[in-house]
């Protein structure tokens, strides 16, 4: 808990609220019905460990803070989240009735301690521990299903490990979500990548093969899409990326803009998660992904 004035209101309520739910509590000291509902916030905050903040802002010397939200009695509570009100109340509730309230809209447990264990696999990735990574990673997924962001580095990594029936077993619960998805539609894309190597047993030979090909005919598309899947499931991003980029300057929308949505898909796996900066930073993007980013729109744009 902590007490809000119109100097420290920009800080504590509105960018805090970019990252955790905050629940502003307007009162005053001669209030009744505020020293009864008090408390309880006080109580649940402590109680949902962090799963949202609590402001409190004396309206009789924050009268502008008053104004703002258009107080009129007291006491009255606004949820913020993301710099903006999202829901509220007024005068005193059971307590029954503000746990309903806040679990409507703040994270779950689970969804808290699953976003808590990603973020350890990341640093254990860029530590290189690969394998706690993968564990903590499944324990967030295995914490919290619906965290599909959790679920996306999980599949990732596996794919990444090449264990490719693993990756699909912890990819079937969400798969109905690709097509809706970007970051899932690019592991879907990754995973039919793979299959369409494997059933057209597109050996190290395969390459040579796609080559002879393409120089006997540069618009042949089939023959450098095979090849840029061929290449993905193999991890050479860029190569494949470059073969794609080909068939875009000759033909955008070839087969309904597959090489267009494939290299997409791939500009999805390859960005890095962004690194951690002070707040109010821009984290800097990842130099090649910028840099196949920009020669994307140059051909789409031309």
């Amino acid at each position: 808990m902590i007490d809000v004035t119109l100097e420290t209101f920009e800080t504590e309520v509105v960018a805090a609220s970019m990252s955790q739910p905050v629940l502003v509590d307007f009162w005053a000291p001669w209030c009744g019905p505020c020293k009864t509902l008090g408390p309880v916030l006080e109580k649940l905050e402590t109680e949902y460990a962090g799963r949202f903040k609590l402001a409190k802002i004396d309206s009789d010397q924050e009268q502008q803070l008053a104004a703002m939200f258009g107080i009129r009695s007291i006491p009255t509570c606004v949820l913020m989240m993301n710099g903006q009100p999202v829901d509220g109340f007024m005068g005193v509730q059971p307590e029954g009735q503000l746990r309903a309230f806040l679990d409507k809209h703040v994270p779950s447990a689970e969804a808290l301690q699953a976003e808590e264990q990603e973020e350890e696999a990341q640093d254990a990735l860029a530590e290189g521990d690969t394998e706690g990574a993968l564990e903590k990673l499944q324990h967030a997924v295995a914490t919290d299903p619906a965290n599909d962001e959790a679920r996306f580095d999980y599949v990732k990594l596996l794919l990444q490990l090449g264990r490719e029936d693993d990756a699909k077993v912890a990819f079937a619960p969400v798969i109905a979500k690709a097509e809706a998805s970007r970051r899932l539609g690019a592991l879907k894309a990754w995973m039919d990548a793979l299959d369409f190597v494997a059933a057209g047993a597109h050996g190290e030979g395969a390459d040579a093969q796609f080559d002879a090909k393409i120089t006997a005919n540069k618009r042949d598309f089939e023959a450098r899409f095979g090849r840029a899947r061929w290449l993905m499931a193999r991890q050479r991003w860029q190569e494949a990326m470059d073969e794609l980029l080909e068939i875009l300057m000759r033909d955008k929308a070839w087969n309904d803009e597959a090489a267009r949505k494939t290299y997409v898909a791939i500009l999805e796996i390859i960005e890095p998660p962004k690194p951690k900066v002070a707040e109010g930073q821009i984290p800097p993007e990842d130099p090649v992904v910028a840099a196949y980013r920009r020669r994307l729109s140059s051909v789409v744009l031309s």
